[in-house]
């Protein structure tokens, strides 16, 4: 679809914001050298973003030869984000103030089969609250809240189209949230969300080509590609998770057979773990977490099983990933999302040496796997700055957004 001169401004807004976010403070004149922008248009946005309220001027810095440089730095005070992180076992809520920084969180369980949409807006709800009571802030102050759902989403309408382990099928779950949230609300999923996260703070931040592979209860791929976020052509981009690794294989909520994420994904983990020994002590039937944390702590001690567990899932997961390297040629494959960070170094360590074994040299040679860096729930993060982004667009002068519905912006 062709960009109008809104989007562009818009666009060259959150990219200035963006920048001053991660090097706070700076001048006109690094912010120009840093975007490409003239100093001009650096300046004419830098005054608009002071004027919301979301910069404030901080002094001067001296210049060689010439007049000194004003300063401006992101006003944290300014407002609040809220990310919102819904996944298969659990929500968890991140509020943030405007330089990103985490001011309060919730987190709220889903016990095994509570997957109704009617449920899940609940917990975000009853979370969403808490965090707005813990922060001590007015609502007033609350720029808006970025929902990450598995699946497919249709972010204009705010609808999740389609959430294979759940089986939801156009939930609008915007229009559910909202009468419940007073604040306006925008749509993504957690590939998108990981992936934002990587570039605005963490392992892909100045890369103009990466892949954040997203290993949870399901599984999928983030793609930063010539350095800002991938969506595809209906925002379905990073599917990964549902391509075919095994012909034939274990059947996959998708309805088809073989998929990646059933090998990889925790519930692939523990069929795994299953099939390696059937009555191990570390297999909690019915607790995907309680059973990749017990893993961990085994592989830690060394134990066999464990150990061979944990590298049949890397020598499958090492086979996708080389299929991406091979295909993609970034600079950089991150391993996020709550099952690569519990199962940490060991599953790195096995990873790598799976990719080694398959994906072809030159590819490779410029490629960097490594765990996410992102000390906080990259998920919530990600959704913060969607929520970012919708303000952006609004404040660009298009018509405010009704909590009901999300609001398309222009990809970071």
């Amino acid at each position: 679809m062709k960009r109008t001169s809104r989007d562009i401004r818009t666009a060259n807004r959150y990219g200035v914001l963006r920048q001053i976010i991660a090097h706070s403070p700076t001048s006109r004149q690094e912010l120009a050298a840093a975007t490409g922008l003239s100093i001009a248009t650096v300046a004419t946005l830098v005054g608009e973003l002071l004027d919301l309220g979301m910069l404030t001027e901080v002094g001067f810095e001296d210049s060689a030869g010439g007049r000194p440089r004003g300063l401006v730095a992101v006003n944290a005070s300014g407002g609040a984000l809220i990310g919102v992180d819904i996944a298969e076992t659990y929500v968890r809520v991140e509020l943030f103030d405007l330089a990103l920084d985490v001011l309060a969180r919730a987190d709220e369980d889903m016990r095994p089969g509570e997957i109704r949409p009617e449920q899940v807006v609940g917990h975000v709800a009853s979370a969403v609250g808490s965090v707005v009571a813990q922060a001590g802030i007015e609502g007033a102050r609350v720029l808006g809240v970025g929902v990450s759902v598995p699946g497919q989403v249709d972010r204009a309408a705010g609808v999740s189209e389609y959430a294979p382990n759940w089986d939801w099928h156009d939930v609008p779950l915007l229009d559910l949230l909202a009468e419940h949230i007073a604040y306006p609300l925008y749509l993504d999923n957690p590939l998108r969300a990981c992936a934002v996260a990587e570039l605005w703070f963490g392992a892909a931040r100045g890369r103009g080509d990466a892949v954040v592979v997203n290993l949870g209860t399901g599984v999928g791929a983030g793609l930063v590609l010539g350095g800002g976020l991938h969506r595809g052509v209906s925002n379905s981009a990073g599917e990964w998770g549902h391509t075919t690794l095994v012909l034939d294989g274990r059947p996959c909520h998708c309805g088809n057979h073989g998929c990646v994420e059933t090998y990889v994904g925790a519930p692939g983990i523990m069929l795994n773990l299953r099939e390696s020994s059937p009555d191990s002590p570390l297999l909690h039937p019915d607790d995907q977490t309680a059973t990749i944390d017990a893993l961990a702590r085994a592989v830690a001690e060394r134990d066999p099983v464990a150990v061979e567990v944990v590298r049949e899932t890397a020598r499958c997961l090492g086979a996708a990933i080389a299929d991406l390297v091979n295909l993609l040629n970034p600079e950089v494959v991150v391993l996020s999302s709550w099952v690569a960070a519990t199962l940490g170094e060991p599953l790195l360590r096995e990873v790598r040496e799976a990719v080694a074994r398959r994906a072809l040299k030159r590819p490779l040679a410029c490629t960097e796997i490594v765990l996410s860096p992102i000390p906080t729930d990259p998920v919530c993060l990600g959704a913060a700055t969607f929520a970012l982004e919708g303000t952006l667009t609004s404040a660009a002068g298009t018509r405010p957004p009704k909590p009901a519905r999300s609001r398309t912006a222009p990809t970071p």
